[in-house]
């Protein structure tokens, strides 16, 4: 008789994403930093040019949008100092205000948006197809806020969909950081225009990515969907800016 062959080693089951690490808690606070970095340079840029070409004054709706939007990432940057300071209770409660504030933020952003963007009709800056930028970071922020709460049970992914939310919203403000550079530098066209708005918020989102794959070895599957989420909207946001079809329909939303 042949002798039988060895049965083959079974593989050992993949361990869990670990919940937490002790680098942990200076990534999302640096995460966070440079989150507020790129709003406050990029908005403080803008208010500068804004200021000394003496453009129109923004209306007032813009200004309770940038309140609220402050406000937004005050709490998340307490929260985060929350967990840091080991008070899970008191980050918990104010979670629920959160939740309150994010359903604003929604229709706030989007309406401000298009008042905005009205009050440049008949100047050089007035661009209606842009408006198709706020409705995919509401409706990308939308997702990923609800799918946090949702997931509020597991820590790993809920500060991760959270986390991955508001950078997607700073967009705004690294792109009035550095637009000027891409211009120069791509010109005008589908991949200046991704990468002037996007470029930003996915480099830190990179970062995150990176250090999960350094400390646990793998991406957190909520990292994976909601990146890959924002991915899909970056790129529908800068095809549907060039489409003739929503050019015009553009033009109607804004009322002309």
């Amino acid at each position: 008789m042949s002798a039988q062959a060895p049965a083959a080693p079974m593989a050992r089951p993949r361990p869990p994403f670990a919940p937490y690490h002790k680098g942990d808690r200076n990534l999302f606070l640096l995460l966070v930093c440079l989150t507020w970095l790129g709003i406050l340079v990029g908005f403080g840029w803008d208010i500068v040019v804004h200021v000394t070409q003496h453009k129109l004054a923004y209306p007032l709706i813009v200004h309770i949008h940038a309140a609220v939007f402050v406000g937004w990432m005050v709490l998340l940057t307490t929260q985060v100092l929350l967990i840091r300071a080991r008070k899970p209770a008191v980050h918990k409660r104010l979670g629920l205000g959160m939740a309150g504030l994010a359903a604003i933020m929604v229709p706030l952003g989007l309406y401000a948006s298009w008042v905005s963007e009205r009050g440049y009709h008949g100047t050089p800056d007035f661009d209606a197809s842009f408006y198709i930028v706020p409705i995919g970071g509401m409706l990308a922020f939308a997702v990923l806020i609800a799918a946090g709460f949702l997931l509020r049970a597991d820590s790993a992914a809920h500060k991760r969909l959270m986390l991955l939310s508001t950078i997607f919203l700073s967009a705004a403000g690294f792109s009035r950081w550095w637009g000027f550079m891409v211009g120069n530098a791509l010109g005008t066209g589908f991949w200046a225009f991704f990468t002037d708005l996007n470029v930003g918020p996915n480099l830190i989102i990179l970062i995150l990515g990176g250090y999960d794959l350094v400390t646990r070895g793998r991406l957190h599957p909520a990292f994976v969907w909601g990146a890959a989420w924002l991915v899909v909207i970056e790129f529908a946001e800068a095809w549907l800016y060039f489409n003739p079809t929503w050019q015009a329909l553009a033009l109607k939303i804004a009322g002309y």
